[in-house]
């Protein structure tokens, strides 16, 4: 079995900043992690490793400081890794991206065929979660989102039963190979790097491609050219400065500290008094 994980390498988000002029994110200074959601993808491939056999590949599109991030998933047990960085692909969004790493995809695939390529959620910079299904669309892949648990995969059958959490409960779902799936957050707890592995993501030679060899013939669908997303303005949220209260009551029963709660939230909202007054004369009329 060959499992594609594609993870990237993005500013740690309690260290951005923005810059008080331009409204742009200042990148200088802060520190680069791999992408936490990517990081249960990872995991789980590896998990699948073990359980029957296979190689895994890890795929990161960006610059070559991204060659970081890779070395980081061989440290964990994967066997290969490819960086696909070129200067074509500055300012790329969503769907750049996604035609830019499936392209890479279908190359990796001309030299052993690709059963399962698996992407975090989203990723903490841009929080879309369009790039893996964008994946999906381009190489007609069936798509399993929001996965939290993969109970069963039989390579023989090209079948993969998954747990996918959903609005309302649990979905179990059986698709045939091959597909891609994006494993939600806390569905699994990543091993720690071994000294042997270590020691061979410090030797290990990180397979670079630029664009010809990702396989995009036309240029014109990467980097800014191929971004239709225009970004007007960028703003850190407001900090909110207001310290909470302790509220509590003498009794300190369930009802004496609700009624007390709510004659704080009513006296700091007249609005919210007013609608309550409105339902209980409703109340009473009935």
């Amino acid at each position: 079995m060959h499992i594609v994980v594609c993870i990237k390498q993005v500013p740690d988000s309690s260290q951005i900043r923005v810059h008080p002029v331009t409204n742009t994110i200042m990148r200088q200074g802060v520190p680069a992690v791999v992408n936490p959601y990517d990081l249960f993808s990872l995991e789980e491939a590896l998990r699948l490793k073990d359980r029957v056999g296979g190689r895994v590949t890890v795929l990161c599109m960006g610059p070559p400081q991204a060659e970081m991030a890779l070395r980081k998933a061989i440290s964990f047990g994967a066997d290969h890794a490819i960086l696909v960085t070129d200067r074509a692909f500055a300012g790329s969004d969503t769907l750049a991206t996604s035609f830019a790493l499936a392209s890479a995809v279908r190359q990796i695939g001309r030299d052993m065929a690709v059963d399962l390529v698996f992407c975090g959620k989203q990723t903490i910079d841009g929080d879309t979660a369009q790039v893996g299904p964008g994946i999906a669309k381009r190489l007609d892949l069936q798509l399993l989102t929001y996965v939290s648990q993969i109970d069963a995969v039989d390579p023989e059958r090209r079948e993969i039963v998954v747990r996918r959490r959903a609005e309302g409960g649990v979905q179990v779902l059986k698709t045939r190979l091959p597909c891609l799936i994006t494993m939600l957050e806390g569905s699994n707890e990543l091993r720690f790097a071994t000294q042997a592995g270590i020691f061979r993501a410090a030797r290990y030679p990180v397979q670079r491609w630029d664009s010809k060899a990702a396989g995009i013939e036309d240029p014109s669908r990467v980097g800014l050219k191929g971004s239709p997303t225009v970004v007007r303005k960028v703003f850190a949220p407001t900090p909110n400065t207001q310290r909470a209260d302790l509220i509590s009551c003498e009794s300190g029963t369930p009802e004496d500290l609700a009624a007390t709660l709510l004659a704080k939230l009513t006296t700091r909202n007249p609005e919210l008094a007013a609608l309550l007054g409105r339902a209980g004369m409703q109340e009473t009329g009935r």
